[in-house]
């Protein structure tokens, strides 16, 4: 008993130490994005980030000095306390450890411009930055922010607002436009999207797939199954059309990310059963995902 806790403590720690370093890598990269390809391309960025860099742009159109790496903590820090009672307080440690480093490496790391051409800044810009984004999700964080009140009033209300982020993220981009040129919100728009299509491409956790196993023991592996995931099974009775002989479907809906695993716990229990995995775009129901920790 001591052994199992001392095992399940052991991985919890790893996993935890994991998370850090993901929080940290992801802070460079979104400070590497900012310092070498956005701020030369006068791009701006989503979120509270974003925010942050606007302020900067306002202020010193007006002689002001507004320093974006105090304005990132001066922004997300109050949100974090605000919302971090209903949100995992692991998910809102790592999420502001992520924020602080950004702001602490704004100023400390001197990341030089590469590229004088707009468009290649614009482009891999905003590749890094997505892959900062991943970095951060991969380690169960975020970059804080809206991230932080989506996932508040989600779950206060079991209702997604990430809507309502987009519609923030537009009005930003309106006043950015305003302010600075509708050629550089342009521009900035296209960077966006390529950061979004790099977090849709890599991070796959809302990504849904059905697995259908065809195999001679069914109730071997539903029990197996059903002790270790959450998500339903649907059994029926089958033959095979070659060997006419009697088997057994079995239909489960699972997270892409736990498809390997699955995969790996049912053939250890019948190595002779027959998978076909294909990808669930619409799904309708219950679907159970495993919290972020």
């Amino acid at each position: 008993m001591n052994q199992k806790f001392t095992s399940f403590t052991e991985k919890q720690t790893f996993r935890f130490l994991f998370s850090i370093l993901c929080v940290i890598f992801s802070a460079l990269l979104q400070t590497y994005a900012l310092k070498a390809f956005l701020k030369p391309a006068g791009l701006l960025s989503s979120g509270f980030t974003g925010l942050a860099i606007l302020i900067n742009v306002i202020g010193s159109q007006h002689n002001i000095q507004i320093p974006v790496s105090l304005m990132i903590v001066l922004l997300n820090l109050p949100v974090a306390i605000l919302c971090g009672r209903s949100i995992s307080t692991k998910f809102t440690i790592l999420s502001s450890l992520q924020f602080v480093c950004v702001s602490l490496f704004l100023v400390i790391l001197p990341f030089n411009t590469l590229f004088d051409d707009v468009m290649l800044n614009i482009i891999i810009g905003g590749v890094v930055y997505g892959l900062g984004l991943v970095a951060a999700l991969v380690g169960n964080a975020s970059t804080g922010g809206t991230d932080f009140i989506a996932l508040y009033v989600s779950n206060k209300t079991g209702k997604s607002i990430w809507n309502y982020v987009f519609i923030y993220n537009c009005i930003l981009l309106c006043i950015f436009g305003f302010v600075s040129g509708w050629e550089r919100a342009g521009y900035s728009i296209i960077m966006q999207f390529v950061s979004t299509k790099v977090v849709e491409g890599l991070y796959r956790r809302y990504d849904r797939s059905t697995m259908q196993i065809t195999s001679t023991m069914p109730e071997e592996i539903i029990s197996a199954y059903t002790k270790k995931y959450r998500h339903g099974i649907s059994v029926w009775e089958s033959y095979g059309g070659y060997s006419h002989k009697k088997n057994y479907m079995l239909n489960t809906v699972v997270s892409t990310l736990e498809v390997k695993e699955i995969a790996h716990l049912i053939l250890s229990v019948d190595p002779h059963a027959i998978i076909n995995v294909y990808r669930t775009d619409d799904f309708y129901g219950g679907f159970y995902r495993k919290p972020i920790d």
